[in-house]
């Protein structure tokens, strides 16, 4: 798993918990083209309002990132916190402090304290390594059980290119965005505005179709940095045949990382696709989806393996799309449940429950109405969710 260029490290600083990987550090040996998305909260944490400042430029070279704390509600203390922690990583790596992206998960409204990082710069900096990315990985974790990377290479114009990419996510999580952070990283050689795109439309059709819990984060990142030491020509709109080879690539990374935070939510023992076809138009079977993906009546009747299809048509009905409750199909996989809007009885059921028993599977609502779909990843609602959620702070 190796992109030229780019090496990791990571540390336990001791931001929330002792003997435990909370700081990481990205480095390019080159500023790279850089591109982000972050969270649609009105509610924004200060590295998430530094990084939209900083990347007007369209470049980077770092990325500092801690877990403990999210360094969100901190107000002006909070924006100059993310100022100094980032300065700190500049002067260690003797690049300019506008190069260095910040990004902090963890508990929301509480101080940070500037000791732990300036203590543990010297050896994270020290540590960066081409290997160092399980480890950062791990570092990015909060209620994570597993670290997330997926690693690709691809062939552009006879040439190799490699693409890395990290999340973390758990909890908190319905994108647009989510509690969740994602770094892809390349040798790509690729100009801003084609690099710009192709992250938007990724994000959009990957992390935005995705939902834990309906709760929306005050600290999404996804930031990609391509570096261009692949040294293969440029990416640009004057070769769209190498762009949509790349974009392709890419959006499979986003994808991957995308299922990864899904199947690893709080609790969760169940990944569902729920998929609404036939609807007049893609928004609408989006918000349709959506609906049903939140819906706690649904999520809880997922995990107690309860075909209970009323709460589907509950959700559908205000979801605020449009369709005919007469027309509508509801199935588990291929166990159809309901017909024409109405039950098909205690057999389909018992069907649709034995689907319930798979680890993954998906529910497919259709409103016969028109030629439009939509699809949300979602998971089942269990205790420990509850459980987990009632003690993170503590």
């Amino acid at each position: 798993m190796r992109v030229k260029g780019f090496s990791a490290a990571a540390t336990a600083a001791g931001i929330r918990y002792q003997d435990r990987l909370d700081l990481g550090l990205i480095y390019s040996d080159r500023p790279a083209v850089t591109a982000g998305v972050f969270t649609t909260n009105r509610v924004k944490a200060a590295p998430v309002l530094l990084d939209r400042e900083r990347l007007q430029r369209g470049q980077a070279q770092a990325i500092l990132i801690n877990s403990g704390n999210a360094n969100a509600c901190t107000g002006e203390e909070g924006m100059a916190f993310a100022r100094s922690t980032t300065e700190l990583a500049a002067q260690h790596l003797d690049i300019d402090p506008e190069l260095v992206q910040a990004a902090s998960t963890g508990v929301i409204g509480e101080p940070l304290a500037i000791a732990p990082f300036a203590n543990a710069m010297p050896e994270l900096v020290a540590g960066l390594a081409h290997d160092g990315f399980n480890d950062l990985a791990r570092a990015m974790m909060t209620t994570d059980t597993i670290p997330k990377i997926v690693y690709r290479t691809i062939a552009v114009d006879g040439v190799m290119i490699s693409i890395l990419g990290l999340a973390k996510g758990s909890g908190m999580i319905m994108p647009d965005m989510a509690t969740m952070l994602c770094f892809v990283l390349t040798d790509a050689r690729i100009v801003f505005p084609v690099l710009r795109d192709i992250v938007r439309r990724g994000v959009d059709n990957t992390f935005n179709r995705i939902t834990v819990d309906g709760d929306t984060s005050t600290n999404d990142t996804v930031l990609v940095m391509a570096n261009g030491a692949a040294d293969n020509g440029w990416l640009d709109e004057d070769d769209p045949g190498a762009v949509e080879t790349f974009s392709g690539a890419m959006q499979e990374v986003f994808s991957e990382l995308a299922t990864m935070i899904v199947a690893d939510g709080e609790g969760a023992t169940r990944l569902v696709t729920i998929r609404v076809e036939g609807a007049r138009d893609r928004a609408a079977a989006l918000a349709a989806a959506r609906t049903i993906a939140n819906s706690p009546l649904v999520k809880t009747a997922f995990f107690g393996q309860d075909p209970n299809w009323g709460r589907i048509m509950a959700a559908l009905g205000r979801s605020g799309c449009f369709f005919r409750p007469e027309r509508v199909s509801i199935a588990f996989d291929d166990a159809l449940m309901v017909k024409n809007g109405l039950g098909l009885g205690p057999d389909a059921e018992r069907k649709a429950a034995r689907v319930m028993r798979q680890k993954k599977f998906t529910v497919n609502v259709q409103l016969n109405d028109g030629a439009e779909y939509g699809e949300i990843l979602t998971c089942d609602l269990s205790n420990e969710y509850i459980a987990i959620n009632a003690d993170y702070r503590s």
